[in-house]
């Protein structure tokens, strides 16, 4: 906890970026403007949140017609005293609290909480630099029977170290991230609402319920795969695309991944259907370069296919590598690569394998993990 004088400080300056407002939102049916409902899920963002809220009231909205809700999942650090600090000058910030911690229980706190015709999703450390990001959102929603709107969502290394950039070139390439996803599209088209949705008509959620908060990863894949099978049309808006900042080290990124594994199995248990080599493929690389070596136990030929398969798996990694940093003009970058790709594909690996492991593709586990901080 800061000491008082460090949190008066800390209020001055908030004072100042954040010019006191009593204006609340409204939802007033009569209005041609859509009411907005912003939901911030966070945990120890402390060094991130200022800069977002920030982001989120500079917005050439009108300022009656949209709110900003902060759910905190029980943050350690000064998340939770910068936001009532923001809060205390400006009425279109609550501050809500989720004791469950997970993002998909902070969803439903918040979507229940909202009051706007539309609810979007937007994270605690995300670079919102467009001042017309909502205006943008509301034009989205204009286009004809549009009931969810996706974004691109690309890493920002704007100041970031060799490492994130690594980072950044590696999960937006086509052998860092799920196939079927257009999170790093760029051009505006109708997709699958799966991997992309993020903001949602009200009367989404009236129809096909809530955010699954059995879930701590990928439960925006889940509720998004119900939208699909609804059959609600998602707008991939390229106008309303949204920085992020990689992470920061191969440790949190393999974290990171192996969350989505998990949440990957986790989906294929409740939806056998979305079930794919594709989604399995990680799992079953690791498998392989992890038990393949008892192959020589088998015969020595056996062994030396393994170690070919390996070695060509290695070699064609470092070569996209190559040709990652030579496109990007990033050779800086070049031998941070080929690690970026093994925390990659050994983190969703080990996450589809645990959770194989614990119950299995068709078959619900026991019972969810307790809530975790990455």
């Amino acid at each position: 906890m800061r000491p008082a004088d460090g949190s008066l400080l800390v209020a001055s300056r908030l004072s100042s970026m954040f010019p006191s407002s009593s204006r609340s939102p409204t939802k007033d049916a009569s209005s041609p403007v859509l009411a907005i409902s912003v939901i911030v899920p966070v945990r120890n963002e402390g060094a991130y949140i200022a800069e977002t809220l920030r982001a989120l009231l500079r917005q050439n909205y009108p300022a009656d017609r949209f709110e900003v809700l902060v759910v905190d999942g029980c943050s350690t650090d000064d998340t939770r005293e910068i936001v009532r600090q923001i809060a205390d000058v400006d009425r279109r910030v609550r501050l809500l609290e989720n004791p469950r911690r997970w993002s998909s229980a902070a969803r439903n706190i918040g979507v229940r909480a909202s009051t706007g015709d539309v609810v979007v999703i937007i994270d605690g450390h995300t670079q919102l630099q467009d001042g017309e990001y909502l205006t943008k959102l509301a034009a989205a929603f204009r286009q004809a029977d549009v009931q969810c709107v996706g974004r691109p969502q690309p890493l920002d290394v704007h100041g970031g170290s060799t490492l994130q950039r690594a980072i950044a070139l590696a999960r937006s390439s086509g052998l860092g991230h799920h196939p079927d996803s257009f999170i790093y599209a760029d051009a505006d088209q109708y997709v699958p609402a799966h991997s992309v949705a993020v903001a949602y008509r009200r009367a989404v959620f009236d129809d096909i319920g809530f955010f699954d908060e059995t879930f701590d990863a990928c439960e925006d894949v889940e509720f998004n795969h119900r939208v699909d099978k609804a059959g609600k049309k998602c707008l991939l808006a390229s106008s309303v695309r949204l920085h992020y900042y990689p992470r920061n080290s191969l440790r949190s990124l393999f974290r990171q991944l192996a969350r989505y594994g998990r949440g990957r199995m986790r989906l294929a248990r409740k939806h056998p259907e979305t079930t794919s080599l594709k989604s399995l493929a990680p799992g079953l690389l690791v498998a392989f370069l992890g038990l393949g070596g008892l192959s020589f136990l088998v015969s020595p030929f056996w062994g030396y296919v393994y170690l070919a398969i390996s070695g060509a798996y290695l070699a064609f990694v470092i070569l996209y590598c190559v040709r990652l940093a030579y496109a990007a003009k990033d050779w800086p970058a070049l031998p941070w690569l080929p690690c970026a790709f093994l925390s990659i594909h050994g983190g969703a690996g080990w996450g589809v394998l645990y959770e194989f492991l614990r119950g299995g593709i068709f078959w619900r586990s026991a019972s969810p993990r307790p809530p975790e901080s990455e």
